[in-house]
């Protein structure tokens, strides 16, 4: 659960500190970092972590650090690294840490140390020592007591939402004192309803318990308030995975777990996303996540008859299809900014690094900007490209596809927990990234592909067409043999059921089979995130 750029990894001990013995200001230092409290106990603020020493301490020693336990030096030591620190206060002489403590194997749980300062002329220092553990739990572009607007899908991970809601993340969120505001959706569009009329000036977040649904009718309602670019903003968006896809929270939180993701909601800092305007027929909306025409849309939108069979059916529908190389005939038109995969890696590492070098000198990757937030720019910018139905704009480059298989846009990395398809994807590149892929390459390479992705490996392939895309269009149409013999078959086994048209998938959701068009709009979303500038993803090393 440790932050990304927590040093609780290292093979170091915590015990040296920088500011420690050895310094010519340590001796002041190490005063105003330690509190002798009861029990023939201290408290030290350490580089990374509090230090608790305490000869009473009975807990087990663990094998790892899974949610930020650093490795135990003593049997009377404990290290809590500061990302963990929930919060902590000074009643009187009483101090009470609470911080988020390992919970089974992919969670965490509230867990607090409280000891008394016998000592009463310490007082003031007590005060100063909890103002100091504070500051190093939130960092100045840490924003402490968030004030949360929690909207629950009481229907979303299989009607369990409510209950991780209540269990796993809702604890965390009290015990960091958040300001917290909860009410559950009762139907789709509900969220979008709520976002509209919401008041950007009394909330810091909206944090989505559901899957993937919620966020998108959330940044949809904020781009409908009368000044939207303000509300969006003003206004964080976030997930709490509870649902059956999670694609935000993997992105922005590292984590497919409500209490991890309430950990790192609580210690997240607000940065900017692009989103992609979508105009289809009459309708203009944003997409975050991706958009989906061929066998991915397919095998996600067209297995409903197979759902019996859990998380496997949308593996089971991919390899029918892909087997059977089922292709998808559409006409594309791009607006490429790249299509150089060597180039395309190369800048996604340089951004990686320029992120990395900004952690260690402990520079915000986004400082909290009160004049960009009041800007006199309410509406959002008008497209650049047009709508579907306007003229293609002479940008694009057009090229008829007749046995396309996939069709993939991606503004994130991760699709799901074991699929980043989309290895270069940045938050605010102001560019998506595409992979197209014939549907009539050999099914050996085909499979190799399947398998790569787990690995980031997938634009290694030389059947894969892997850009950077400023906008797109697609017109995408039935294929002329969909009604033979063989095409009903495939359409059975692969759980098709009754589908009578191609599908496609934005941010998840089925929208009509019929043409659109997208382009980025850099910068509009504001969100929660761990790291700002990149997402929850390290890219292979090159062999």
């Amino acid at each position: 659960m440790e932050n990304s750029n927590n040093t609780a990894t290292r093979d170091t001990n915590p015990f040296d500190d920088p500011a420690g013995p050895g310094s010519e200001a340590s001796p002041a230092l190490d005063a105003a970092a330690v509190l002798t409290v009861d029990r023939n106990a201290t408290l030290t603020l350490g580089t990374d972590a509090l230090i608790v020493l305490d000869e009473g301490l009975k807990h087990k020693r663990g094998p790892g650090n899974c949610c930020g336990f650093l490795p135990q030096f003593t049997k009377t030591t404990r290290a809590i690294p500061f990302y963990n620190i929930l919060w902590t206060e000074l009643n009187d002489f009483d101090v009470t840490v609470r911080y988020a403590q390992p919970s089974g194997k992919q969670g965490c749980k509230v867990g607090y140390i409280n000891y008394t300062v016998t000592d009463k002329s310490m007082h003031a220092h007590a005060k100063r020592w909890v103002d100091a553990l504070l500051d190093r739990a939130y960092p100045s572009n840490v924003k402490r007591r968030k004030r949360i607007k929690v909207l629950v899908n009481p229907y979303g991970g299989q009607g369990q939402a409510l209950k991780f809601w209540t269990r796993e993340a809702e604890p965390i969120l009290a015990a960091a004192r958040c300001e917290v505001d909860v009410e559950k959706t009762g139907y789709r569009g509900h969220a979008t309803e709520i976002a509209e009329k919401l008041d950007p000036a009394g909330v810091d977040v909206v944090a989505c318990a559901s899957g993937d649904g919620l966020p998108h009718e959330v940044f949809n309602g904020l781009a409908k308030q009368r000044n939207a670019r303000r509300a969006l903003r003003k206004v964080a968006v976030t997930q709490l995975p509870c649902g059956s896809g999670n694609g935000m929270s993997l992105n922005l939180n590292g984590t497919n777990s409500p209490s991890l993701a309430a950990v790192a909601i609580v210690k997240g800092i607000r940065s900017p996303m692009d989103l992609v305007a979508i105009t289809q027929g009459e309708k203009k909306y944003y997409s975050f996540l991706s958009q989906a025409v061929g066998i991915v849309a397919e095998s996600d939108l067209g297995t409903e008859s197979l759902r019996w069979m859990g998380s496997l059916r949308f593996t089971w529908g991919f390899l029918v299809r892909l087997l059977g190389q089922t292709v998808y005939p559409a006409e594309i038109s791009l607006v490429t900014h790249s299509s150089d995969k060597q180039g395309i890696r190369q800048s996604y590492r340089s951004a990686a690094q320029e992120q990395q070098n900004m952690a260690a000198e402990n520079i915000p990757p986004y400082p909290e900007d009160e004049a960009l937030l009041e800007s006199a720019e309410t509406d959002v910018p008008p497209l650049q490209y047009g709508t579907v139905n306007d003229k293609l704009p002479s940008d694009f480059e057009t090229q008829d596809n007749p046995t396309l298989g996939n069709f993939y846009v991606g503004k994130m990395c991760w699709m799901s927990p074991d699929a980043p398809f989309f290895p270069t994807s940045l938050p605010a590149d102001g560019l998506m990234d595409m992979v197209s892929i014939d549907g009539t390459i050999p099914r050996t390479t085909s499979i190799s592909m399947l398998t790569s992705v787990e690995q980031g490996k997938l634009m290694d392939f030389g059947a894969v067409d892997y850009r950077k895309l400023r906008a797109y269009r697609i017109s995408p149409r039935q294929h002329q043999s969909s009604q033979g013999l063989r095409a009903k078959m495939l359409k059975f086994l692969g759980g098709a059921g009754q589908q009578t048209e191609g599908l496609i998938s934005i941010d998840g959701e089925k929208v009509p089979f019929e043409p659109f068009q997208a382009e980025v709009v850099p910068g509009l979303a504001t969100v929660i995130s761990k790291r700002g500038a990149l997402y929850e993803y390290d890219m292979p090393r090159e062999q």
